[in-house]
């Protein structure tokens, strides 16, 4: 295989890069063989209730919306969870940078799967930070009280006491998580597709658990870097 050669570099340098090459390589080998073992999942269990979350309509008001209807013409969903309950003061600085990412690539994602936001926060609490987050292309939904995000893990609800000890979680207490759910609908029927559950697997010390990481450039521009992430952790805002 020829390699690029830059200006100056050592022969060191070369070998140590091009090794590295061939380990970039086989990481983007294992990641299409993951990709591809995903696409032949098995049917997914079935959705048992067709949620109704709520969402701002064509007239700028809110308006309910079923999970079925969320899918608008394509066959797959996928829905984020967003760690933005009414309890929060704040919204969690992690899922607002991964947003700012993916809000680029919404009008894109459109053409191919339905993508929607889900919170528990009231619509208009979701929608005016949306605006004031410069969100154009994002669609945010409430969930308004349904059982979905216990359903699918988007809060601590449903966690094992492993799980709970594992994330820390009071008894007694429960907060919103933040996980991809996708979902299959075909021959009116809704299943579940895949979820991003490695959020709540168990990590190596000082391992970051990089289960959102194949949609969130932040990430990989500092993985791109000297110092790489470090302790770096985004901030909603910089002032």
């Amino acid at each position: 295989m020829e390699h690029l050669h830059y200006p100056n570099e050592s022969t060191a340098y070369r070998a140590a890069r091009n090794a590295l090459l061939n380990d970039e390589i086989a990481l983007r080998a294992q990641i299409e063989t993951v990709a591809a073992k995903r696409r032949a999942l098995p049917p997914g269990g079935k959705v048992s209730e067709d949620y109704v979350f709520e969402r701002i309509g064509k007239n700028a008001t809110p308006e309910r919306v079923k999970m079925s209807e969320l899918f608008g013409s394509h066959d797959t969903l996928i829905l984020y969870s967003f760690m933005y309950g009414p309890e929060r003061e704040l919204q969690c600085p992690g899922c607002t940078h991964l947003l700012d990412g993916i809000d680029g690539a919404a009008r894109h994602m459109g053409r191919r799967a339905a993508l929607h936001i889900v919170a528990k926060s009231p619509i208009a609490r979701l929608a005016a930070w949306a605006h004031e987050r410069g969100w154009d292309q994002l669609s945010l939904v409430s969930t308004a009280g349904n059982k979905y995000d216990s359903d699918y893990f988007g809060d601590t609800s449903r966690f094992s006491k492993g799980m709970r000890a594992q994330r820390r979680v009071p008894d007694g207490e429960n907060w919103d998580e933040t996980i991809f759910n996708v979902f299959k609908k075909s021959d009116g029927e809704i299943r579940h597709f895949w979820g991003s559950e490695m959020s709540f697997a168990p990590t190596a010390p000082n391992q970051h658990h990089r289960a959102g990481d194949l949609v969130d450039p932040l990430w990989g521009l500092l993985d791109m870097t000297p110092e790489g992430r470090g302790d770096f952790f985004p901030k909603v805002n910089y002032d």
